[in-house]
């Protein structure tokens, strides 16, 4: 089959199919006399292992790691274990972080519940009470300096608004 067509049958686009062939977790495929790249169902097994794999967010290094175990599967699968693992471990701070922001959000969310002045916004207050280098009801300290304050604020805003 051509790339196109490698590309429908896995639902990968052709740059990306092209991508994975340059870094090597692609084989290159035999080229007809016409210039065409041939794929075989090889390729298509390969493709949608490697889809699978970043569709769980494991990285292309990662990926290639796994590859070489499926290339060799007399190999000792402690390491794949580890892989998996630190892939778990990787998710598992994001979903942490992702709730903190979750909490910080509804917290900003919280200042402001009625429709009225921008001028009387409690989330552009907050928002910019932490530019002014000062405690916000989000974070509960200050996420930049004094310096970079300045140049975040409008000249027009008044401060502490």
């Amino acid at each position: 089959m051509r790339i196109g067509e490698l590309g429908q049958a896995t639902g990968v686009d052709v740059e990306t199919i092209r991508y994975y062939e340059r870094t090597g977790l692609l084989p290159v495929p035999a080229r007809n006399p016409n210039g065409y790249r041939a794929y075989a169902p090889l390729h298509v097994e390969r493709l949608a292992f490697i889809r699978h794999c970043r569709a769980l967010d494991i990285s292309l290094a990662d990926i290639q790691r796994l590859l070489t175990f499926v290339a060799h599967p007399e190999s000792d699968c402690r390491d794949i274990d580890q892989l998996i693992d630190a892939q778990l471990a990787r998710v598992q701070a994001r979903l942490q972080s992702m709730q903190a922001l979750e909490r910080q959000l509804t917290a900003l969310r919280g200042r402001c519940g009625n429709s009225h002045l921008a001028g009387d916004c409690g989330i552009l207050h907050e928002l910019v009470t932490a530019a002014q280098h000062e405690a916000c009801v989000c974070h509960g300290e200050s996420l930049v300096t004094p310096v970079a304050a300045e140049a975040v604020i409008a000249p027009s805003a008044p401060r502490g608004a």
